[in-house]
Order: structure tokens, then sequence, then C-alpha cells
């Protein structure tokens, strides 16, 4: 069953293993790890191998396709691609979830489907990669999940503005973030779209954009410009 298993993940991303052991210790959370004792390892080693691995991947690449950027913006764009939100997606796109050992609390708990798990478990998977078959196997893998239009997008300035808000909210952990649709005008071809982002029930900034998630993200900037956010 769990050769099975793992067959099937490698197919999901396109790998081999020669050592299937390594595989299994990227899979493995340490709830799982823990129930286990001695017979399994977690993939907390290799997450903190493959972190590495990810950034410096990242970086060469983004260093040979923005000659143009200086550093800082080189930093902004590895941040968005290596962050806890990114790697979830990524995660997802190969079905990371349905293929991590999780104990039986994390698995009764959502496990699966948490962000955190499913980003530190990515990060293993680099690192068994990695160790697997070398920095070029690793790379392949690695370069497969940076988005097609990343050059577009970043080029247009576009910024994930709910995220850094998100991320400056939650150091007050009793505070609630939450995105109000007040308005839409204009024909189905060429709506506008007016939020309100609202901290506690309290408005803190008002967007507009072509779609809802355009305009929560003018209205997440608008409120972190009002926070004094340098960035926005």
């Amino acid at each position: 069953m769990e050769y099975e298993k793992l067959r099937h993940f490698e197919s999901y991303i396109k790998y081999s293993f020669k050592n299937r052991n390594l595989l299994i210790e990227a899979l493995s959370h340490s709830s799982y790890a823990n129930e286990k004792k001695k017979y399994r390892k977690s993939n907390e080693r290799l997450e903190f191998l493959g972190d590495s691995v990810l950034s410096i991947v990242v970086s060469e690449y983004l260093f040979h396709h923005f000659p143009e950027l200086p550093e800082g913006e080189l930093t902004k764009l590895r941040a968005s691609l290596v962050c806890e939100k990114a790697l979830h997606v990524f995660a997802q796109e190969i079905h990371l979830g349905d293929f991590i050992f999780l104990g039986k609390g994390e698995e009764h708990t959502g496990g699966r489907t948490r962000s955190s798990i499913l980003a530190d478990a990515f990060e293993a998977v680099i690192a068994a990669i990695f160790l697997d078959g070398g920095m070029n196997a690793a790379k392949t893998h690695i370069l497969r999940f940076i988005p097609k239009n990343l050059e577009h997008k970043e080029v247009m300035g576009i910024r994930d503005y709910k995220t850094v808000l998100q991320e400056v909210i939650q150091k007050n952990p009793e505070e609630k973030v939450e995105y109000v649709l007040i308005g839409e005008t204009g024909p189905d071809h060429d709506k506008a779209f007016t939020v309100e982002v609202c901290l506690n029930s309290n408005v803190i900034g008002t967007g507009v954009g072509k779609s809802k998630k355009a305009a929560e993200q003018m209205a997440a900037k608008e409120a972190l410009s009002l926070m004094g956010y340098e960035g926005a």
C-alpha cells in the first residue's frame, strides 16, 4: 500500500527516487514520526535543507531573468516565490496533502490542508530530490512551479498587499480583517468593483478594481499606506 502511494506521488512530481527512504522521510510529519518512535524520522531536517536549495535555485533564476532589477527588488521577488503562501499553492499542484504521513491528531484536525504543513513538506521533498538526484534534478523540479507570467506581473508592479496586511494584523491575534463588497458599476464586460477592508468592523481602506480580487488588493494597499507601511 505504501509503495503504491509513493509511486503515485512520484508520477505527480515527475521524478523517480533511487532511494525511496528519502521520499518517505520527506513525507513524514513530526506527528507521525513521534507515533512511530524509532521506526520513522520526521521531515524537519530535510525541510531545513530544502529551504536552502529552494532559495539558491530561485535566486539564480531571478538573477539571470531580471538583469535590470536591483538587489532590493530581487529580494522582494524571491520572497514572493518562497513564502508559505506560495509553497502552499505549489504543494496543492502536486496533491502533496494526499500523501503526507500524519499522526492521528493532525489527521483529525485538518493537517492535510494546513498551509504550514504543506509548505514544510514541499521543502522537504525538494531536499529529498536534491540528495537523491543532485542539484540539476532539484532545479528541474523547482522551476516547474515558477509562474510563466512572473515577468509580466512583477514588472507591472503587482504586489500581494492582502498577504502583507494579514501579516501585519496577525501580530495582534484578537484582530480580525474582513473584505466587504460595497458596490459594482458598469456593463458586464467592463465592471468596476468597490471593496472596503474592515478591521474589527471599522473601515481601514477602500479599493476599486476590475475584479473583486483586484479591488481587495487596492483596499489592502490603502490600509497599509494609512498605517504608514513603506511598501504600499
